[in-house]
């Protein structure tokens, strides 16, 4: 039994789970949106039922340790670059039961795609439809992925690399989700805005806990 197994079978049973933000090399800001995951745990916890640490973890994209937490959480502005044991650990990870969400921060969209391609050559992203498990449950998104923040005025979208039919890897674009978990005074979003991104987020908790 792998890790991450024995950390999904831990969350199962009442205990308290531990989710990450990934760290990676290039030169991109992996590190924006301080405030978006402990913000979401804290949201998770008081709305879905978790038991979710808000202290979030950083991990490195090669390390051993990702196979620890079951949901990785990857955003950013700028350029990304896998090295080859990067890529290994990554499909490594999201083969073996793993979820990774990549949320386009403004300015990784053409680093990003690039990257994934090396992780799954020959499984492509595919756009996730609007009728998808991920947006039903526990909150109801009828029209698909919810617009939290705009930058060049198109539609946002939610693609994702499927294993065995189940969502690995989520790739979240022209939404900006983790400006919407952020601390309300950092981009003064609506508090309507908020709570759709939140409740998005929510979803991809509840969808990469359980599947």
């Amino acid at each position: 039994m792998n890790k991450l197994i024995l950390f999904l079978l831990v969350w199962n049973l009442g205990f308290s789970q531990e989710i990450a933000v990934a760290k990676y090399a290039g030169g991109g800001d992996w590190y924006a949106n301080p405030t978006s995951l402990p913000n979401l745990a804290k949201f998770c916890n008081q709305n879905i039922n978790t038991s979710i640490n808000t202290k979030v973890a950083t991990v490195e994209v090669g390390s051993a340790e990702i196979f620890t937490y079951p949901f990785v959480h990857m955003t950013g502005h700028g350029n990304v670059v896998f090295s080859a044991n990067d890529v290994i650990n990554l499909r490594n990870y999201l083969t073996s039961g793993g979820f990774l969400h990549i949320d386009d921060n403004y300015g990784m969209d053409e680093f990003i795609r690039k990257e994934i391609k090396k992780i799954f050559p020959d499984n492509p992203l595919t756009e996730i439809p609007s009728n998808h498990l991920i947006f039903q449950e526990p909150f109801s998104f009828s029209s698909g992925l919810p617009k939290i923040h705009e930058h060049d005025n198109k539609k946002p979208q939610a693609f994702g690399i499927f294993i065995e039919g189940r969502i690995a890897l989520l790739y979240t674009y022209e939404t900006d989700l983790g400006d919407g978990w952020e601390d309300s005074e950092v981009h003064n979003n609506p508090q309507t805005v908020r709570e759709k991104a939140l409740k998005m987020g929510a979803n991809i908790i509840n969808y990469a806990f359980k599947n």
